[in-house]
């Protein structure tokens, strides 16, 4: 069996994994030139701790966990109106079994995972043809390949969901907000701990991050879908720094780093339903078929889960379908998490019915 994969990110890098042990030839095609840093802090939760744990990186990821003491909710002058010491907003209970780790900690495990696969950086799919027995791949700049079957795992706005069903505005259903994120200076002297303000339609939150040593900030404001490119991060810096303007305390000092940061990353809280994962020897796995947001808390857990299962059913026969069958209702119950409590993170015993949804 010969795979391309697009995408080697979180779901990518996993499938990849478990085809090759399945015996597998496989290859990645990645657009970035090269593993991204920065990110935010995800969550390993209920199946997809599983996962980790089958492919021998869960004991390191645990050793990588964030290990936060708490969180504060401040006001605009930045005086604390509320605090925990038993959850927080970015990781929910700290008594719980999940593994709360930064997104690059997460990815250089995978990556060490998948040494040896072959990774084509700084390129993407072009075309597919798929004639029934093989898919014949155009890249933009490597040379055209046949392959047995093509999977994207290529995110919310995914290249290959858009070559086999079309623009993404038919399957992105906007959830009314954006997120800006990006690393500071720990300016703040934060120990492990979380801070977090919302005052009207714009807030943040802010946790540290590299042994305290910076931070990783969000800023997000509620709107309806705006047009922007989502290659021009200048654009997307100024929608941030213009819905952010009047919010007070330490913001003026947060955009002011957000001007200078390197690692910037900005994108609408969406989800992504389909009626289906796949079409002919090409499916889809993790957001680019069924994006949760990050307000689900669940995207890791799902595209981890999400590409267990593929590889496990390509592997034994059961094809696209069979994966499809097997992950709809775990998918449905954790898209339904950003959606059933819009003012914050969902409940603790909804993320934990949804996260184990499914068995392995």
């Amino acid at each position: 069996m010969n795979v391309l994969v697009s995408g080697a990110s979180i779901g990518g890098t996993i499938l990849a994994y478990w085809l090759r042990e399945r015996g597998a030839r496989v290859t990645l095609v990645e657009r970035a030139p090269a593993p991204r840093g920065g990110g935010q802090a995800i969550d390993i939760r209920g199946a997809a701790l599983t996962v980790a744990e089958r492919m021998g990186v869960l004991e390191a990821a645990k050793a990588l966990k964030t290990e936060m003491l708490g969180m504060s909710v401040v006001d605009g002058n930045g005086d604390e109106v509320m605090r925990s010491e038993e959850s927080t907003f970015s990781g929910g209970r700290l008594d719980s079994p999940d593994v709360e780790i930064m997104r690059e900690d997460l990815m250089g495990l995978l990556l060490g995972a998948v040494e040896g696969v072959e990774i084509l950086w700084g390129d993407s799919i072009a075309s597919l043809g798929d004639d029934g027995s093989a898919v014949h791949v155009r890249f933009e700049k490597n040379a055209p390949r046949t392959f047995d079957w093509v999977v994207g795992a290529d995110g919310l706005h995914s290249n290959t969901r858009g070559l086999l069903f079309g623009e993404e505005e038919q399957f992105v259903e906007h959830l009314g907000m954006y997120l800006g994120l990006f690393r500071a200076e720990n300016f703040l002297d934060l120990d492990r701990w979380q801070v977090w303000h919302r005052e009207g339609a714009a807030g943040f939150g802010l946790y540290p991050a590299r042994g305290n040593g910076e931070l990783v900030v969000n800023m997000g404001f509620e709107s309806g879908p705006i047009a922007y490119d989502h290659r021009d991060t200048e654009r997307q810096k100024r929608l941030v720094a213009a819905a952010c303007a009047d919010l007070r305390w330490v913001a003026p000092k947060l955009l002011e780093a957000m001007w200078a940061a390197g690692d910037f990353y900005f994108d609408a809280m969406a989800q992504v339903h389909l009626p289906t994962w796949h079409k002919g020897r090409v499916a889809l796995v993790g957001d680019a078929a069924y994006c949760a947001s990050v307000k689900s808390g669940q995207g890791t857990s799902l595209a981890m889960v999400g590409a267990y299962v593929l590889a496990e059913e390509m592997a034994a026969g059961g094809g696209f379908g069979r994966y499809q069958e097997r992950m709809r209702e775990f998918v449905a119950l954790n898209q339904a998490l950003a959606k059933e409590n819009p003012a914050g993170p969902a409940p603790d015993e909804s993320v934990r019915r949804a996260a184990d949804a499914i068995t392995l």
